[in-house]
């Protein structure tokens, strides 16, 4: 794979990095002599707002999610960004939503060109990238700073037609399987392949605890059937981001997965999956009442949060499993940073995006193991440190987060796969077009054949749209 430097085209910002890194000096300095721990390192010797050449100066106004973490919200606002925003001049101001509202709400920034200097969605907003400043001097600095960024981020951010990166990708989460260790063995159920849920599936509910897989307008669902999808050969897209979901072997696979999630919820699951937000699979599990569920390790953290000791030993993490195509996921979440063409501090969010990237140790550690790094790099050791710090998570069973690490490096992409996360695939996310074609053919409404044909010529529509806007 090419060096960033050398796939995309150079710069475009007025702003160049010596400039941010010269206006950044304190901050820099701080890093250096205290090894970028979060507590100390953006505190300034000057204090507060108070530097003899201060040129980044004034607010910073960051949109982001209310993270499924509430500790790490509590350390970004109270410790990271203060910190920051002291070293650097800046007053840093973040909002927090709830995360199906991020999408709405930066249209109706952009609507009134006006909001947030930083826009943090959950997924690739790939759609909104006209509105947006290219990035690519900010991607190419952190790269020569730490190593190359991980393929999930650069296809997840990257835009081959215009060659430039149109997002900086913040943090993205990989997506295991959650489930209850006793009651698999209880039923004698594996997860190894998607063959194994299927034929397990009916046996889970039969003692009371069905299978937990979302098919409703949420990113959950998006998530995991995309997932699904891949694991069956049913690829929406190919490498040169050209919709072939309706053709040859993509549209077999396609047809197969539909047709193993209809069994799955026919005999293993509750309708309550097609009425579902995206946190509602975790208060089922929560509840007691799931054995299964795919989801970011919130559903885990929370039950040790809550003390619930009993759920929490019993609350096992494993790999996406393995369809005759493959092993592969979608991240849960890809955190990426939009810096609106009309935000008023463009200075600030660029060496904000930037500062956090190099020094992402703590956000990782805070969050709990949620926010995995798209430079590995950037947090010294890279996957081999991730590891040794996951090991060392006390809760039982000891050493259960350790498997993030492999589902990171080896069963992760981004929505689109293995094209980009183009405008097509983004406005096919927030439109709820998969999980709408799965929840037609397991209500019975229509076929696997004629879900696939419909979703088919729908995606083609979109891509039409976007290609005339020479964005695909």
């Amino acid at each position: 794979m090419a060096d960033v430097a050398e796939e995309v085209a150079s710069a475009s910002s007025a702003l160049t990095r010596g400039d941010l890194l010269k206006r950044g000096s304190a901050a820099a300095f701080a890093v250096s002599m205290f090894g970028g721990l979060a507590e100390r390192a953006f505190a300034a010797p000057y204090g507060p707002l108070q530097f003899a050449h201060r040129q980044l100066s004034g607010e910073l106004k960051i949109m982001t999610w209310a993270h499924f973490v509430p500790d790490y919200d509590k350390w970004l606002d109270g410790t990271y960004a203060k910190q920051w925003g002291e070293a650097n001049d800046v007053e840093v101001k973040i909002d927090h939503i709830n995360n199906a509202l991020l999408y709405s709400t930066g249209a109706a920034e952009v609507a009134a060109q006006s909001g947030h200097d930083l826009f943090w969605f959950i997924s690739p907003p790939s759609t909104f990238q006209k509105q947006a400043i290219p990035v690519t001097d900010l991607v190419q600095e952190v790269s020569k700073k730490v190593g190359r960024m991980t393929a999930v981020a650069r296809k997840s951010t990257y835009n081959p037609k215009t060659k430039q990166f149109y997002g900086f990708p913040e943090g993205y989460a990989p997506d295991p399987v959650q489930y209850r260790k006793s009651l698999l063995q209880e039923a004698g159920v594996s997860l190894q392949t998607w063959d194994d849920v299927r034929r397990g599936a009916p046996k889970l509910k039969q003692i009371g605890h069905p299978v937990g897989l979302g098919m409703s307008n949420e990113i959950d669902s998006n998530m995991l059937l995309t997932s699904l999808l891949y694991c069956y050969g049913g690829f929406i897209q190919d490498e040169q981001n050209r919709v072939v979901i309706g053709q040859g072997k993509n549209r077999q696979g396609a047809i197969q997965a539909l047709q193993v999630m209809r069994e799955i919820y026919r005999n293993g699951m509750s309708d309550e999956v097609f009425a579902w937000t995206a946190a509602s699979n975790n208060q089922a599990f929560l509840a007691g009442r799931l054995s299964v569920a795919l989801n970011a390790i919130s559903i885990a953290r929370s039950a040790e949060d809550a003390g619930n000791q009993a759920l929490s030993d019993d609350t096992w993490l494993a790999s996406i499993p393995r369809g005759p195509a493959m092993r592969m996921g979608n991240e849960h979440v890809m955190g990426t940073y939009l810096i609106w063409k009309f935000a008023k501090n463009k200075e600030a969010a660029q060496k904000y995006a930037v500062d956090q990237m190099l020094n992402y140790r703590d956000h990782f550690i805070r969050s709990k193991y949620y926010n995995f790094p798209p430079w590995t790099g950037s947090i010294k050791g890279g996957f081999k440190e991730i590891r040794r710090i996951a090991s060392q998570d006390p809760h039982k069973p000891r050493g259960k987060y350790a498997v993030l690490t492999t589902i990171a490096e080896k069963y992760t992409t981004n929505p689109g796969y293995p094209g980009n996360t183009t405008p097509v695939m983004d406005e096919i996310y927030n439109t709820f077009l998969i999980p709408q074609m799965f929840a037609t053919v397991a209500q019975g409404k229509s076929t696997p054949a004629e879900a696939v044909s419909a979703f088919a010529a729908r995606a083609a529509s979109i891509y039409r749209k976007w290609h005339n806007q020479k964005l695909v």
